[in-house]
C-alpha cells in the first residue's frame, strides 16, 4: 500500500453503475485532498491497482465479471488495501455486507440515492469520513465541512438521575465504529449468560444493525438483538442501536429502559455514542461501565467522559488491537478512560467490575 499523504489520497471507486460512478467522483471532488479514478468492475479495476495502487478502495457487492466478496479477498491476498463497500443494503444483500466485513473490509456504508438532492449533505459527510477512516485502518494479516452538533442537540446534561430507587447491579454502554464489528464479536463471544445488559452504539447503516444482531446471536452464548423503542434492559443480553436512530438509556424505577428517537447528526454520526454514553451517565452513574473499541474520530469520548465524572468505571481498546485507534485516542487524551487494554481482555475486566459492585450492594 502506497504511503499516504496528509495531503493526498488517492481513491478508487469500483461500480458497474456509471452513475454511481459519477456521483461518487462529485464527492469525492469536495474535498481538495483526494485524487479519485474510478473503473466499471473487479478486472478493469485490479489492472489500475497493478499500475498505481490507491490508498482506499470503495466497491460494490454485485458487479459483473468478478463478485464485490471475491473482490475484496483478491485485494486482501495479494494486495492489502481499505476496503469500503457501498451497497444499497437491500435485504438481500445485507448478509453480503456482513461477510464483506468478515473478509477484511473496513466499512459498509449506505449507496446515495442517486438522483435525490436531499442525499448530498449527509450522504456525502458519511461517504468523507469512511474513505478518510479506512486510509488509516490498520490491516490485520489475514473532511467535509459541515456543522458539528454535540450530544446536547439531543440529550440535555444532568448532573443525575432524579430517581432514588436502587438500579440494576450494573450495565455495561459500548460504543464503536471502523473495526467495531469484529470486535464486538471478540467481545460478546467471551460473555457469560449471566453478564449484566449491554447497550451498543456501533457506527452503521439502517438495515444493516439487524442483520449483523442476528448473526451474533447465532454466534454468541448471549441474547443479542437490535433495539426497539421501550425494550428493557436484561442480564445476558445486549442490544445494538438500530442504523440511523439515535439510542438512550432511561431509568424507570428500578430498570433500565431503552429509547429510539430521531435527530441530528452528533458527533458526525446518528446513532451517536456520545448520545448512548450521556444517557447512561445519567440513569446508571456508578452502576455503569463504558467501553471505547476501535473507530474513527472522536465520538464517544467527551460522552466517556461524563459518565467518569458520574462515576463510572471508563475502559479503552489499546492500540495495538484496534483497526483505528482514532476514538479510544481521542477518548484517552481527553482524560476519560480509567484503563487501557487489549481487546481479549475486555469482557474479564467487565466481568470484574460487575462483581464488585455485586459485592458493594450485597
Amino acid at each position: 500500500m502506497p504511503r499516504i499523504s496528509p495531503n493526498e489520497l488517492q481513491v478508487l471507486v469500483v461500480d458497474d453503475s456509471a452513475m454511481v460512478r459519477q456521483v461518487m467522483q462529485a464527492i469525492m471532488s469536495t474535498d481538495r485532498r483526494i485524487q479519485v479514478k474510478a473503473a466499471a468492475d473487479p478486472l478493469i479495476a485490479w489492472t489500475k491497482m497493478q499500475k498505481e495502487p490507491p490508498h482506499v478502495v470503495i466497491t460494490d457487492l454485485e458487479m459483473p465479471r468478478m463478485d464485490g466478496l471475491t473482490f475484496i479477498r483478491k485485494i486482501m491476498a495479494e494486495m492489502p488495501t481499505p476496503v469500503v463497500v457501498c451497497s444499497g443494503l437491500a435485504a438481500r444483500g445485507t448478509e453480503l455486507a456482513l461477510r464483506a466485513l468478515e473478509e477484511g473490509a473496513v466499512e459498509v456504508i449506505t449507496k446515495p440515492k442517486v438522483g435525490v438532492r436531499e442525499f448530498l449533505h449527509e450522504s456525502a459527510v458519511t461517504l468523507l469520513d469512511a474513505v478518510w477512516s479506512a486510509s488509516q485502518a490498520q490491516l490485520k494479516p489475514r473532511l467535509a465541512s459541515t456543522a458539528r452538533l454535540t450530544a446536547d442537540a439531543v440529550l440535555p446534561r444532568k448532573s443525575k438521575s432524579s430517581s432514588s430507587a436502587v438500579p440494576p447491579n450494573s450495565l455495561i454502554a459500548v460504543g464503536a465504529s471502523t473495526g467495531g464489528t469484529e470486535a464486538l464479536r471478540a467481545f460478546l463471544g467471551a460473555l457469560p449468560t449471566d453478564c449484566p445488559p449491554v447497550v451498543i452504539v456501533q457506527h452503521m447503516p439502517e438495515v444493516f444493525t439487524r442483520a449483523f444482531a442476528d448473526r451474533l446471536n447465532k454466534e454468541c452464548a448471549i441474547e443479542i438483538a437490535e433495539a426497539c423503542d421501550g425494550d428493557r434492559l436484561q442480564n445476558g443480553r445486549a442490544l445494538i442501536a438500530p442504523g440511523n436512530r439515535h439510542m438512550l438509556v432511561n431509568r424507570n424505577e428500578e430498570e433500565f429502559v431503552i429509547q429510539i428517537i430521531d435527530g441530528p447528526l452528533v458527533s458526525r454520526h446518528r446513532p451517536s455514542v456520545d448520545v448512548l454514553f450521556r444517557s447512561v451517565s445519567i440513569a446508571a452513574g456508578t452502576k455503569a461501565v463504558g467501553v471505547i473499541m476501535t473507530g474513527m474520530g472522536d465520538d464517544g469520548a467527551e460522552g466517556l467522559r461524563e459518565m467518569k465524572e458520574a462515576g463510572a468505571v471508563t475502559i479503552a481498546q489499546d492500540e495495538a488491537s484496534c483497526v483505528v485507534f482514532g476514538m479510544p485516542k481521542e477518548a484517552i487524551e481527553r482524560g476519560a478512560v480509567d484503563v487501557v487494554m487489549p481487546l481479549e481482555q475486555m469482557a474479564r475486566a467487565v466481568l470484574s467490575v460487575r462483581a464488585k459492585h455485586c459485592a458493594a450492594s450485597g
